[in-house]
């Protein structure tokens, strides 16, 4: 796959772009993407756990969507996936974690930057990963602008002071030069400052309890400082659009609110369930979009490149696995066009032996999730224990490292033995079968796995299909190299950041 597809991507780089000759006023664009937050956690859904008016002004004045997912529940590869416009499993070691970036695949923000825009970003950029070993300049999002601090409310939130960020990058471009801007923030990430809901003045009640997670005051203390930390986040949203406004930027600005990822929870955050993939999503721009609405059609974070070089009149000439949403977003169209979207992850931390992953891939319709679980021999969220610093095995359940660890994570190991605690435990570590279906508008927790059940095998069976037929269109190594997974190309590409635990080699 790696040495026809990179050659490739550089014959289309050779024709990489060209900016249309129709476009005559150019937006802005102003990306922000918040790091782990799940899906409906906003209050423009309706949500009880957060206030969110800078995420509300946007989707007020634009679309709201319901149903968008990013490609992996794992914060390197969904970003890297972003910004190329392709499947992580088409972009070699970018489409993993911590790894490197091959800088072969072209970036929106470099194809805007080629155009005429005045470019930068500002906090989390794409990462955690080493894009200078790949032989890259600068981050992928852009020059960084990440000087002006602040002094955080809550530990665990950043001090970087993303809305001064911002207005230093606005203050430098020249004249009227349009101008893109990554707006990524650290929130809600673990850890988290504890009972910092008090201090925003959150109750108990406001907690809205997923059906993966038992229900317990720990567990919802644990969700409202999440809420709380998203909260914080959407404050310096709205402190940026009102900067838009002071300058006279808000109508020509084209701005994009998401998640990269899911919730830093169990069954959420680097799986591929509901709630590790579907994400906020509000797009607004008042020159363009004069009317938009709620949305339930389907749409991809590999949407957003071809959308975003749409909007500007670039038109790209290189591979893209996404299609511009921007003739549905001004109801030129009727429908995004899509009715399944694809995802996958494949390893998220330092978790099992010899360093190896959860291989994973995903499809989702408006009603069904069907996962394809690679290598089922292994544990889906890390194996159960490790050698230490000092060459001793730890106790079993202390390890499970691709589960953020958090107040949730410890009272379910701590209960696991309880027979109420046990059923949440074992659906979150157990080993998982080679194939899951389920169906999101009655178990939006994924807790019933519909394989097996004769009144889904047709549905199943067309839904296998549609996905083999995408992962062979895409040349994805894990679908097309399956006769020995432990030695797939995928297992090969280092992680270079964060640690590297040893574990005990599998019996079999």
């Amino acid at each position: 796959m790696g040495n026809k597809y990179i050659l490739s991507t550089l014959f289309g780089s050779l024709l990489t772009s060209q900016v249309s000759a129709t476009v005559t006023n150019r937006p802005n664009i102003l990306f922000v993407i918040s790091d782990d937050q799940s899906y409906p956690h906003a209050s423009a859904y309706g949500s009880s756990l957060i206030r969110t008016p800078g995420f509300d002004l946007v989707a007020q004045n634009g679309w709201l969507f319901n149903n968008a997912f990013v490609t992996s529940p794992g914060s390197s590869p969904s970003r890297a996936s972003i910004l190329t416009g392709l499947y992580p499993w088409q972009i070699e070691e970018a489409g993993t974690h911590a790894s490197s970036f091959p800088v072969d695949y072209k970036c929106f923000p470099d194809l805007l930057e080629e155009a005429g825009y005045y470019i930068g970003y500002t906090g989390k950029g794409w990462g955690p990963g080493n894009w200078k070993i790949s032989g890259r300049k600068r981050n992928p999002a852009g020059p960084e602008y990440n000087k002006m601090r602040i002094h955080p409310p809550y530990k665990g939130v950043s001090n970087i002071n993303y809305s001064q960020n911002f207005k230093e990058f606005l203050h430098g471009r020249e004249g009227n030069q349009p101008f893109y801007f990554w707006v990524g923030t650290n929130e809600p990430h673990r850890p988290y400052e504890k009972d910092s809901w008090e201090k925003a003045d959150k109750r108990l009640t406001e907690a809205e309890v997923p059906p993966f997670l038992p229900d317990n005051p720990i567990i919802r203390k644990d969700l409202l400082d999440y809420g709380t930390e998203i909260e914080w986040y959407d404050s310096q949203l709205s402190q940026i659009i009102d900067i838009l406004k002071e300058e006279g930027e808000f109508d020509n600005t084209l701005i994009i609110v998401m998640a990269d990822n899911g919730m830093p929870f169990p069954l959420a955050k680097a799986t591929c369930f509901e709630y590790g993939i579907h994400v906020p999503l509000a797009i607004c721009w008042a020159d363009g979009i004069k009317d938009g609405g709620v949305s339930d059609e389907l749409v991809s974070s590999v949407d957003l490149f071809p959308t975003i070089l749409d909007a500007a009149g670039i038109r790209y000439k290189g591979k893209k696995s996404g299609d511009s949403i921007l003739p549905y977003l001004t109801k030129q169209r009727k429908t995004t066009g899509r009715n399944t979207i694809f995802a996958g992850r494949e390893r998220h931390s330092s978790a099992r032996y010899n360093n190896l992953g959860y291989p994973m891939r995903v499809l989702r319709t408006k009603e069904f999730l069907y996962i394809r679980n690679f290598c089922p021999e292994r544990y889906p969220a890390g194996d159960p224990c490790y050698i230490n610093k000092e060459g001793n095995l730890t106790p079993m359940y202390s390890a499970y490292f691709d589960i953020d660890q958090g107040p949730t994570w410890r009272f379910i190991i701590d209960e696991k033995d309880t027979p109420d605690i046990y059923p949440y435990f074992l659906k979150a570590v157990a080993k998982r079968s080679y194939e899951e279906l389920y169906n999101i508008s009655s178990d939006p927790g994924c807790l019933n796995n519909l394989v097996g059940d004769s009144k889904y095998m047709k549905e199943l069976e067309h839904l296998r299909n549609k996905m083999n037929d995408t992962l062979k269109k895409t040349e994805d190594a894990r679908y097309l190299n399956s006769s020995d997974q432990d030695q797939n190309v995928w297992e090969t590409y280092p992680r270079l950041n964060g640690v590297i635990r040893t574990f005990p080699k599998p019996l079999f």
